[in-house]
């Protein structure tokens, strides 16, 4: 039988924690978004549709990493405080190479490191 392989995401619109569910201790690797808060108030005083604009290429631009990495594993729970990892888990349904990963959305508060490693651990046991 294959060794199907895991990942959790604790992810906002600013950062995704990556943590691969294979080692103990679990490592974290951090994807973070271009668009920072102080480029966003930078852009607005530009103007308000530029920045939406340019928000949203980056916003596409880091959703577009997390789907690089997610394409190799089998079992994705996607968890976090913000709307990201609806809008993400939305990208890539409509996207055919990821039809075949199982990708779960779980809705989670802030958390320390500790804390997502114990959520990943926990869903993935539980499955």
């Amino acid at each position: 039988m294959e060794l199907k392989k895991n990942i959790g995401i604790w992810m906002d619109h600013a950062h995704a924690h990556v943590m691969e569910f294979t080692t103990d201790p679990i490592q974290t690797s951090i994807i973070s978004s271009k668009f920072t808060h102080q480029e966003a108030e930078h852009e607005f005083e530009k103007s308000e549709y530029l920045m939406h604009n340019k928000e949203q290429h980056q916003q596409s631009e880091y959703y577009k990493k997390l789907g690089e990495v997610i394409r190799n594993y089998d079992d994705v729970v996607l968890f976090g405080p913000t709307d990201a990892k609806k809008e993400l888990f939305n990208v890539l349904r409509a996207d055919h190479r990821f039809e075949k990963i199982k990708i779960e959305v779980k809705q989670a508060d802030k958390m320390t490191d500790n804390q997502q490693h114990a959520f990943v651990k926990n869903y993935f046991h539980s499955h």
